[in-house]
This record gives C-alpha cells, structure tokens and sequence, in this order.
C-alpha cells in the first residue's frame, strides 16, 4: 500500500521550498502520493520588497497551492519544513500548527508518521533545535517520527544531520548532495509510511 504524504513548509527566500521538492521527489520514487503545501505568508509587503530574493521566490512560487486542515487528515504522513527564526520555526509555520487544536483534540493526527527539515544562515545557526521544536509538535500529537538518522551514505554526504536535512543558506542554494540527502529523506518516511499502514499500528 502506498503512502500518501503532506510535505508542508514555509519557505521566504526558496531553500527551504528547494528542499520541500526533494523531499516530495523523494517520497514520489518511493510510491507515494505526494501533496506539495506550502503556508500562508504573513510578512507585510515592505518587508518581502526590502529583500529582492525574498521578493524574487514570493513571485515565483503562486502554483504552489497553501496549506489547508484537510491536507492534514487526507495524509498518512508530513514532511515539515521551515528556515530557522532564532532556533525556532517561522512564525508563518507556527501560525499554520497553531490551528490545528481541533484536529489534535479529536485525534485526527495521531498514528501518523513524521519527519522535519530545515534551513539556517550558517550550519550552526539554531538547525537542530529547530527540527527538536517541528518535533515537538510530533510528539503531542501522537506522530512516529522518522529522523534520516545515519541510515543513508547521502546524510554524510550534505554534513550528516541525523535529525533532518539542514541547509546553511548563507552558502547559496542547496547542493546536489543536499538535494540527494533530502531525497532519501523523503523516501525513508513515504517507506516507513507504508510498513506502518500494514501494521496494527494504524486505526
């Protein structure tokens, strides 16, 4: 049985969104059916015009389509990404997550799987606690959470975060071995997915 997978993040200068499609890449090669979102911007209009790169992504990015709560109870599994905002996700993500105390109240995202990725200026720019606070959120609501760990050569490859794929924005896009860590990283949770739809585990 394939997976269906929500990869949901929140992306201003398109690293994150680079790392989004990787993932969803990923979990497509491994037999999922894959629902690309991304969050609501908040931003108010001066502050996206006084960064042309922000500007630039904001503009090329209208197809894809914005998160809804029916995103969330269609998939067995999320993919969550958001740049680091002083170690913490964006205010855009936690915005979105922050409405879904009725989804989590009446257990609709119990008993799904889940992983996270991210994107900092600098490798030691608050990366991990950032995927330690996506994670968080997993654990209230009852999710499996399904890290790259070191299962995967491509993981030391794009400097071998075992919690999830971290990018250092500051260097520019995301490098070939970034874009193929990710991958994985996508297709490890669409794989783990599947074994925990043919197990007992699911309601």
């Amino acid at each position: 049985m394939g997976a269906k997978v929500a990869v949901i993040y929140y992306s201003a200068t398109g690293n994150v969104h680079a790392l989004a499609q990787a993932i969803a890449e990923g979990a497509v090669d491994a037999g999922a059916e894959v629902r690309l979102r991304r969050v609501a911007e908040l931003a108010p209009e001066n502050a996206i015009d006084a960064n042309p790169a922000w500007r630039a992504h904001v503009e090329a990015t209208p197809h894809v389509e914005t998160a809804t709560h029916e995103d969330l109870t269609w998939a067995d599994a999320y993919a969550f990404g958001s740049p680091t905002r002083y170690g913490n996700i964006a205010a855009q993500l936690k915005q979105f997550i922050d409405t879904t105390g009725g989804l989590w109240a009446t257990g609709q995202l119990a008993d799904k799987a889940a992983t996270a990725f991210t994107s900092a200026a600098n490798p030691q720019g608050g990366n991990e606690s950032t995927l330690l606070a996506l994670y968080n959120t997993f654990y209230h609501w009852g999710a499996f959470i399904v890290p790259p760990g070191y299962t995967d050569p491509s993981i030391h490859a794009a400097r071998g975060n075992p919690y999830g794929i971290a990018h250092p924005g500051a260097e520019g896009a995301p490098t070939a071995a970034t874009l193929t860590a990710a991958r994985y990283q996508g297709r490890r949770l669409a794989t783990v997915t599947a074994r925990l739809l043919e197990s007992a585990f699911v309601k």
